[in-house]
């Protein structure tokens, strides 16, 4: 294809030949400029595929809300699912905040990394259940059996009972997968930004396959994730681990990874974060979210956020930092890890 770039130089030879090259030069123009108005409106399209199938999954993650023996659950099942996922959160976290808010959940959160894990297993027809832990974080007695009982008379409820069984569980509820993977049969489970409690439980080779996703700027999880993932492979358990790096910021970062997060509004943050010195000269986190007082700095700016969006920043400041975040970014990672168990 020409590009606009490129000139034609007439040849040489007899009017009529010239004059014909002409015309022929003429009509590859006019076709160049076509093609490139063709290309332009293509140049839109990957935009709103991308917006298209944000809304489709959308539509798929407004789920089912329902307390069973008094514990609160959230799930959702694709047409057709292929497998079971469940998901335990983090401390302070609970079910709501992997789903959108929407007629079907009122008080659901849907903070950034979360709903992005569930809208990728839905995406992937993997039926979804997530459970709130009884208090702030999840306990390993009585809770450990009420899960267990909760999962599996959901999963005989809904007829999924030939399907495989996986779990993903992010920092207190890694724990508690690592915990509760011995009392039930799953086909694999991912431990994000916990290493286990392997120094107090026994594992043998029918333990399942172990992913740990973790941030190495943790230097005492990671050394212990090191010292489980030896174990557990000594063991004939299949282990491996990815490492999640830190990111820069950039003016963009926050409307690129919130929905809904004006654009404006993200570049304006992020000048303050440089303005403070909270983020170095290439744009990375100098402190974890949590330990910035970025909130103070915005007010001094008479920069006001939402109530709703105040969560969300903190988690993606802590993502971008790397130190203990749950994260959506080795989403494609986890469930090749998931699928590649299945069989």
């Amino acid at each position: 294809m020409l590009k606009r770039s490129d000139k034609v130089k007439p040849p040489y030879g007899s009017r009529t030949h010239r004059l014909g090259f002409t015309l022929v030069v003429i009509g590859l123009l006019l076709l160049t400029a076509l093609l490139f108005r063709l290309g332009d409106k293509n140049h839109d399209q990957p935009t709103q595929i991308v917006k298209d199938k944000h809304e489709s999954l959308s539509s798929l993650s407004h789920p089912t809300v329902e307390i069973q023996n008094g514990t609160n659950l959230i799930w959702n099942i694709p047409n057709k699912p292929k497998a079971v996922l469940f998901i335990a959160h983090g401390c302070h976290r609970k079910a709501s905040d992997f789903w959108d808010k929407s007629s079907s959940c009122p008080n659901c959160t849907g903070l950034p990394e979360e709903k992005v894990l569930v809208r990728t297993a839905l995406s992937k027809s993997f039926a979804v259940v997530t459970v709130s832990s009884s208090g702030t974080c999840w306990s390993f007695g009585k809770e450990k059996r009420v899960v267990r009982d909760v999962i599996k008379t959901w999963v005989k409820k809904h007829n999924l009972e030939r399907l495989p069984l996986v779990a993903l569980g992010a920092s207190s509820g890694g724990y508690f997968v690592s915990a509760l993977a011995l009392d039930m049969e799953f086909s694999s489970i991912v431990l994000m930004i916990a290493e286990g409690v392997f120094d107090r439980i026994s594992v043998d080779k029918r333990y399942p396959p172990t992913l740990f996703v973790h941030m190495p700027k943790d230097a005492y999880r990671q050394q212990k994730i090191r010292e489980f993932l030896e174990g557990l492979r000594v063991e004939g358990v299949d282990a491996a681990e990815i490492e999640c790096l830190d990111l820069p910021l950039s003016p963009g970062f926050l409307a690129d990874r919130i929905e809904g997060f004006d654009r404006g509004v993200s570049a304006q943050v992020f000048g303050v974060l440089r303005e403070k010195g909270f983020v170095d000269e290439k744009g990375y986190m100098k402190r974890d979210g949590r330990r910035t007082p970025w909130r103070q700095a915005l007010s001094g700016h008479k920069i006001s956020l939402e109530e709703s969006l105040v969560t969300p920043v903190e988690e993606e400041l802590n993502l971008a930092y790397a130190y203990h975040e749950m994260t959506s970014l080795q989403s494609e990672q986890i469930f090749n890890w998931f699928e590649s168990h299945m069989g």
